[in-house]
């Protein structure tokens, strides 16, 4: 993800017709002074009015899990020094006490030159259920997705690998994404599994580089086979 020099603030926001199937909510990540910015989306999570509180690194941390707090510190800590972006699966709790599962995918910000500003991307919150009434919306609106079922499950294998999720979780990030680039379900899926032959295969570089991959593996799909 690439911005300006002058910082620009206005975050992502996810298109309205990803939002009955996924709670996605967008987040930047400046690295010199630490200041981060969050969507309503984000906020509303954790507990708060959007724009009631200032998001910082002591807020997030303080909401973390006890058991991911050193986790989600440690890559943090990692994202500061080498500049990769701040990627992860763990658990975070709301101002009510309720438990979220989430994981958060995301890229690097540059500036015009190519220098890393920060990290930026989006939160999915992966707690609420899908309900029969929903998938019976997706299928409606998908009606492809039976005849190629084989590319989009072994996508949803890749996902289910990478971020630590169910079959129905891994559906609903691949959904997500669709939904916000307008791009047909198998075509993503089959994009994504020929160019995870091109990622190396470092442990500490991997979450980070699929991260990259799953954000703007839309841009490479051939034209004229958009929705």
């Amino acid at each position: 993800m690439q911005i300006d020099g002058r910082e620009q603030s206005t975050s992502p926001v996810l298109p309205a017709g990803a939002r009955p199937y996924l709670n996605v909510g967008s987040f930047r990540f400046w690295f010199v002074g630490q200041r981060w910015e969050w969507s309503d989306e984000v906020a509303r999570m954790h507990g708060y009015e959007p724009g009631s509180v200032e998001p910082t690194t002591k807020l997030l941390m303080s909401h973390k899990h006890p058991d991911d707090r050193a986790h989600v510190q440690d890559l943090l800590d990692y994202a500061l020094r080498s500049g990769e972006p701040f990627s992860s699966r763990h658990r975070f709790i709301d101002t009510a006490g309720t438990v979220h599962d989430a994981i958060v995918v995301a890229d690097r910000m540059l500036d015009e030159n190519g220098a890393v500003l920060g990290t930026a991307g989006h939160y999915i919150d992966l707690t609420n259920s899908f309900d029969e009434t929903r998938q019976e919306v997706l299928d409606d609106a998908l009606p492809d997705l039976f005849e190629n079922r084989a590319a989009i499950e072994q996508a949803k294998g890749v996902l289910m690998y990478v971020y630590r999720v169910s079959s129905e979780q891994a559906f609903r990030v691949l959904q997500w994404r669709s939904q916000e680039t307008n791009t047909k379900l198998r075509e993503l899926a089959k994009q994504l599994l020929d160019e995870i032959q091109t990622l190396d295969h470092p442990p500490a570089v991997a979450q980070s580089q699929f991260d990259h991959l799953l954000l703007t593996v839309h841009e490479r799909i051939p034209e004229g086979t958009g929705l």
